[in-house]
């Protein structure tokens, strides 16, 4: 060998690239990471959670009630109508309007509230806006937000939701 073999210049070197391409590829990779993460809204996540902590107590209050009060619903879905049958210990349920809280599991902006208005003792109407499907969270409330009725369900149910007060309720 000689020692005049002609040199190519650095940036035709094969093992350059090949010791360039690792570290380029996790820049990319991770300014792709950090766009994402930057542009997208988690809902899952909160901020103030002292305040969420003094919810839980009035939410274990208000289920108490519900069961002290003996509460019983029968939630029926035909397509958009809505139909609750509420009862109590004493009887049919007498409230003004009641007000049914669906919340998705995952997606904040999916969560529904339906207001409905009584037609008769212990019977409430109600309609859905749109079409729901999947698993939801529920959680049927009086007019002054002293009770509530909660639980999980797969929407639309054919047979309908049966809701009871849980004797030792649970936030």
């Amino acid at each position: 060998m000689t020692d005049e073999a002609p040199v190519s210049p650095w940036y035709r070197q094969p093992w350059l690239w090949f010791l360039i391409m690792f570290p380029a590829a996790s820049i990319v990779y991770c300014s792709i990471a950090i766009t994402i993460s930057m542009n997208m809204d988690n809902s899952l996540v909160t901020d103030d959670w002292s305040k969420q902590g003094r919810g839980i107590n009035m939410s274990i209050a208000r289920d108490e009630k519900a069961a002290d009060l003996g509460m019983q619903a029968q939630i029926d879905f035909d397509e958009r109508n809505v139909t609750i049958n509420l009862s109590t210990d004493d009887g049919p349920a007498d409230f003004p309007y009641l007000v049914l809280n669906l919340f998705h599991p995952t997606l904040a902006n999916r969560d529904r509230t339906v207001q409905f208005r009584q037609v008769a003792p212990g019977k409430f109407v109600g309609q859905l806006h749109e079409d729901i499907k999947g698993r939801w969270y529920y959680d049927l409330r009086g007019p002054a937000n002293e009770w509530r009725l909660k639980g999980e369900t797969w929407l639309p149910s054919k047979s309908g939701i049966t809701v009871k007060a849980a004797e030792y309720a649970q936030g």
